[in-house]
């Protein structure tokens, strides 16, 4: 896992307060029913389960389990995207994730996606494994580089696109932050995401120079790169990658 020390929690809070008007749209991953699909049939919750949302942001993950279990909780920091996902829950709690709320053994599932980014991984994925019962589950869905082919070029897209991304992860870093927050049978699986840069980059967050610097990364790639992305550039100049996302799950031990 590459970390950065310099991004504050102020500095997540004003990048998303800025993204929040058009997060939902601002990536094809954000509301693709396949990958939404794929976690709800991954987690298999129960009716009666209680469910936790870490950086729920607008809601996106929050609708694909609201009224299907007991209870869904939602935790983030950030106003102007939280309160859109009000309806969507059966409560919203404003905390950071590293020092949560919540008893020990609250929650049967407990899940993020492109939350622990912002954060301090290893503390808030500890806090996910405190809050979840025996036998529950811990989630964590994040965009990661393929392998070292990529990692150089694809960790600088990141932090372009997100300047208050703090952590770049590799699959492995997921499973070794489940593993050390005690979870067992931890395993990893992948999503492709084939996303539109144009629309990817264009965040609502980020100036110009920053999105020509990632078409530049793009155009420019090694071939390292474009083994595992399998960059398109059509003739219109928009760009095209399959995007890798590690769905990582580990089980709270008995």
């Amino acid at each position: 896992m590459r970390t950065r020390k310099d991004i504050s929690q102020d500095t997540v809070v004003s990048h998303f307060t800025a993204r929040a008007y058009k997060y939902d749209a601002s990536s094809k991953w954000c509301t693709d029913d396949d990958m939404l699909k794929t976690i709800v049939q991954c987690l298999a919750p129960a009716p009666d389960a209680s469910v936790l949302d870490i950086a729920c942001g607008t809601g996106l993950i929050s609708r694909q389990f609201h009224k299907q279990v007991k209870q869904l909780i939602g935790v983030d920091i950030t106003d102007a995207m939280f309160h859109k996902a009000k309806p969507l829950t059966d409560g919203l709690v404003k905390a950071s994730a590293e020092v949560l709320p919540f008893k020990e053994g609250s929650f049967d599932i407990a899940l993020e996606r492109q939350g622990i980014q912002f954060m301090e991984a290893e503390e808030a994925v500890k806090e996910m494994a405190r809050v979840t019962k025996p036998r529950g589950k811990v989630c964590l869905i994040q965009l990661c580089a393929y392998g070292t082919e990529d990692q150089e070029e694809y960790f600088e897209i990141l932090r372009l696109r997100n300047p208050a991304r703090r952590n770049f992860f590799m699959r492995e870093d997921l499973a070794n932050l489940l593993t050390a927050a005690g979870c067992v049978d931890v395993k990893v699986m992948d999503f492709i995401s084939d996303e539109d840069v144009d629309r990817w980059a264009d965040n609502g967050a980020i100036e110009d120079e920053r999105r020509q610097k990632i078409h530049d990364i793009y155009r420019k790639a090694t071939p390292g790169f474009n083994q595992y992305h399998a960059v398109t550039i059509a003739a219109d100049g928009r760009i095209v990658d399959k995007m890798l996302f590690g769905i990582a799950i580990g089980t709270i031990p008995a």
